[in-house]
């Protein structure tokens, strides 16, 4: 309880800064700040509903991460929208700031509900010394990091991230300044990916905790890499948009599984090191997309890079299946 309040407190509060920004340097520094939230809630919530899942898991895991997906499914849209409303990116700051406040008075109103409905929750063990509760807390990290179909497991998730960081970062950029679209069409692409990750996440999370979640895993991967490498090709807003929503079908067959099988693998008390270890391997990923992806851009253009990119998505499987060769054993396989 008192680990997500505090992230809320920082998602409640962090949007504001970003209406005092005027150079690149602040926008840095806030950004690393605001990436203090997801690192701080979320893999605590993700914890609280592996504790309460039993043998599912999967579908509990991937409507949890469809909710938050739905924020970003407002959210790209939405941007475009005012942006589009307010003479695109050309208008200058004031349009930016319009963006940011719907951002900040919505972290606001989500740490005002957080306030309202998390005023009773779980206490500290009893009777443990700081000695104590460290020696725990450090088994639980040793536990999870050593094992290696924990980690190769979520760097898959990490691999598939770092595609859609990519993704998110440049496709926008490439439908405006390549494709000739406008930006209300670029968020709307982007937001058809989202809604059909959102539909598709729980239903795959179900089929894997009844099936298995190693051949959802491999699907997923290859239905990412297809569409990701033809982007560069594309200049129709119809062909963006289809390839936009089979990456997002790849990204639920990903997403909904690789969660779910790091808890598998893992003892119930070291569900939060697993999730927090998963989170940073994750979050490593969709940071690097964008950097990565943009350096490939700027060296090679849009049609190499993401070619490259496509191209480790599919050779991360081979290992992924050498690494993690049985399913783990759950409550219901």
């Amino acid at each position: 309880r008192r680990t997500m309040l505090a992230g809320l407190v920082v998602f409640g509060l962090m949007p504001f800064a970003y209406l005092f920004i005027t150079d690149y340097a602040a926008l840095v520094a806030v950004r690393f700040l605001h990436g203090l939230a997801t690192a701080i809630y979320g893999p605590v919530a993700m914890a609280v509903v592996a504790d309460i899942a039993g043998a599912r898991k999967g579908e509990m895991l991937s409507w949890f991460s469809s909710v938050g997906i739905a924020g970003t499914l407002l959210g790209a849209p939405i941007g475009g929208y005012l942006l589009f409303l307010l003479g695109d990116a050309q208008a200058g700051l004031s349009s930016y700031r319009a963006v940011f406040l719907c951002s900040a008075l919505t972290g606001a109103a989500a740490l005002v509900l957080g306030g309202l409905t998390l005023h009773n929750g779980d206490k500290p063990a009893e009777g443990k010394s700081l000695r104590e509760r460290f020696h725990l807390f450090s088994q639980g990290i040793r536990e999870v990091v050593a094992d290696r179909r924990v980690l190769m497991t979520s760097s898959m998730e990490g691999i598939q991230n770092m595609s859609m960081g990519a993704l998110e970062a440049f496709l926008p950029i490439y439908a405006v300044t390549v494709a000739g679209l406008n930006v209300f069409q670029a968020g709307l692409i982007w937001g058809v990916q989202i809604v059909v990750t959102l539909i598709s996440k729980p239903l795959m999370g179900k089929v894997s905790d009844r099936w298995g979640r190693r051949p959802l895993i491999v699907a997923g991967m290859l239905l990412c890499a297809g569409p990701f490498a033809l982007v560069p090709h594309l200049t129709n807003f119809v062909a963006l948009m289809i390839a936009g929503m089979v990456f997002g079908l790849g990204e639920a067959f990903v997403t909904s599984s690789s969660a779910a099988m790091v808890v598998d693998f893992c003892k119930a008390r070291h569900y939060g090191a697993a999730m927090g270890t998963f989170g940073t391997i994750f979050d490593v990923g969709h940071a690097a997309g964008p950097i990565v992806t943009g350096l490939l851009i700027a060296s090679f253009g849009y049609g190499p890079a993401f070619a490259i990119v496509a191209t480790l998505l599919c050779a991360s499987i081979p290992l992924f299946l050498w690494t993690v060769r049985e399913e783990p054993q759950t409550e219901n396989l």
